[in-house]
């Protein structure tokens, strides 16, 4: 390995059996239900391609051995481990929410810890209980010593309604994580849209980049930022649409007085946001860095799912882009996230290793 920094991924999942089988225990019919509303969104094929996929890729989500051969063919050398939001189970009750971000958070450090020098990890926090985020954050980032939390776009309130980015609620949260410097990984899982999206995948390929752009619209015009300004949240599969169409939202925030909200024009706040490069093109790569800075884009694989890349850091290079640029991305920008002892950490292990 070379003096430089490691390629690190922020955006790589681990499927957990245990707290599918913990909740198929505990809440049978909540689990019932959520299947039954993933099969209405998603659709039957969808459905039935998604369960061929992951038995194919099970090794790669579960075995270690398995994710380090492969993280060596696509050249990277550190993953940041996130559990399949498939794991977020938003109908919980706030006992089994409760025991399942605990659970969430100890077994993503008993994953990591077989590896210590090639991962970091994150764990949960059950966003559908704004008065247990805190807790989660701190489990996973105190007791577990993980790098942050992963979050959905929204999730269903108990009392009715959903709870969103901006909902006043969460301000302890926010206010934690800026405490704490942990880092919120911004990835939806399922779209209110349900039927609609039933035909073609496009419950995965138009949901998720517009569940990003709806989640980043409540917390960029609700002032979150302006409130707290060291937040360090990453928005997954490069933040969907928004950054793509940020000037639609500029321009409600100068002709609509309920758009004012926030301080700044919207497109101001995406330099203090941080995305991934999942956007499966290179020239939406090269727009999401002009928009957002380079200096705010990391790699992200969405490791192993299909909708992933395989091979991102090669997806990286193909793009037209400086090369400070693809380093800043490739490496560089994980250490300004706070991952920087991590990344030296990782670099002084992988010197004296082949994979």
């Amino acid at each position: 390995m070379s003096d430089q920094q490691p390629i690190i991924d922020v955006h790589a999942h681990v499927l957990l059996p245990q707290l599918e089988a913990l909740v198929k225990e505990r809440n049978p019919e909540g689990l019932a239900d959520q299947k039954q509303t993933d099969l209405v969104r998603n659709g039957a094929a969808s459905q039935q391609n998604s369960g061929l996929m992951i038995r194919e890729r099970w090794p790669l989500l579960t075995d270690v051995g398995a994710r380090l051969e492969h993280m060596g063919k696509s050249r990277v050398d550190v993953q940041i481990i996130s559990p399949s939001p498939s794991h977020y189970y938003a109908f919980a009750g706030t006992q089994l929410a409760t025991t399942l971000y605990q659970e969430a958070n100890r077994l993503v450090r008993e994953y990591i810890e077989q590896a210590p020098a090639r991962f970091h990890g994150l764990g949960l926090a059950p966003l559908q209980h704004p008065q247990l985020m805190v807790a989660a954050l701190e489990d996973a980032v105190l007791t577990r010593g993980l790098a942050g939390v992963e979050i959905g776009s929204y999730a269903p309130d108990p009392q009715g309604g959903t709870v969103e980015l901006s909902d006043p609620r969460l301000d302890p949260f926010w206010v934690r994580a800026e405490e704490l410097g942990a880092v919120i990984f911004l990835h939806p899982f399922g779209c209110p849209l349900e039927a609609r999206l039933d035909k073609f995948y496009l419950a995965n390929t138009v949901a998720q980049p517009a569940e990003n752009a709806v989640a980043l619209s409540h917390f960029i015009f609700a002032g979150v930022l302006d409130r707290f300004p060291a937040l360090k949240l990453v928005a997954a599969h490069g933040g969907g649409y928004l950054p793509q169409v940020i000037g639609r939202s500029d321009h409600a925030w100068e002709v609509r007085p309920e758009a004012r909200v926030c301080e700044h024009a919207p497109s101001s706040y995406l330099s203090r946001l941080w995305f991934d490069s999942l956007v499966h093109s290179s020239v939406e790569l090269v727009h999401l860095a002009q928009s957002v800075g380079a200096y705010r884009v990391l790699l992200g694989s969405d490791f192993p799912f299909d909708m992933g890349s395989d091979y991102p850091v090669e997806a990286v290079e193909a793009a037209a882009l400086g090369q400070g640029e693809r380093e800043a991305i490739l490496r560089l920008n994980a250490a300004d996230l706070g991952l920087k002892s991590l990344a030296l950490s990782g670099k002084t292990v992988l010197e004296g290793s082949e994979s």
